[in-house]
């Protein structure tokens, strides 16, 4: 029975002390660029619930990502690694249709990103270096219309016909 009691106890201890709580992300607040539990000074570690979940470490975002719209629909999925984001990010409009697609490399844009309207046709599509376009950036009106710019270092050099 000493044995039983001892067991239930350790075990009752590790539970309560794991930081793996779950909390609803309208719950917590970002200051200073960590995120806290409302009315707490210790910076959130665990799983966040809601519209936007995933895990947080020591107040950053940790690993995978997913965001919802209002009416349930997918937002954004995309990784975090302390508190950056990184890897491929896509985003979708409300209606479901994809909004964009691209990589981030320390929380910057990098590589190739493609945006599109709300009805599925292409908006643009670049390529970005440390956060900054570069090179052709194509842009589409929604009636399909090309138009071409050439970038460097994120500056507009000049349009390409």
């Amino acid at each position: 029975m000493k044995l039983i009691n001892t067991l239930l106890t350790i075990l009752l201890i590790t539970l309560l002390s794991s930081p793996s709580w779950s909390t609803p992300f309208d719950e917590l607040v970002k200051r200073d660029s960590l995120i806290y539990p409302k009315f707490s000074d210790v910076p959130f570690t665990g799983e966040v619930t809601g519209k936007a979940q995933g895990n947080l470490k020591n107040g950053k975002s940790e690993g995978d990502w997913l965001g919802y719209h209002d009416n349930g629909n997918l937002h954004f999925k995309g990784k975090y690694k302390d508190g950056k984001k990184e890897g491929l990010w896509v985003s979708y409009h409300d209606n479901g249709q994809l909004t964009g697609k691209g990589n981030y490399k320390n929380d910057k844009k990098d590589g190739d990103w493609v945006l599109y309207y709300n009805n599925g046709l292409l908006q643009s599509k670049g390529n970005y270096k440390n956060g900054k376009i570069e090179g052709i950036y194509f842009s589409y009106d929604e009636l399909g219309r090309e138009f071409k710019d050439n970038y460097k270092d994120g500056v507009h050099v000049l349009m390409v016909r």
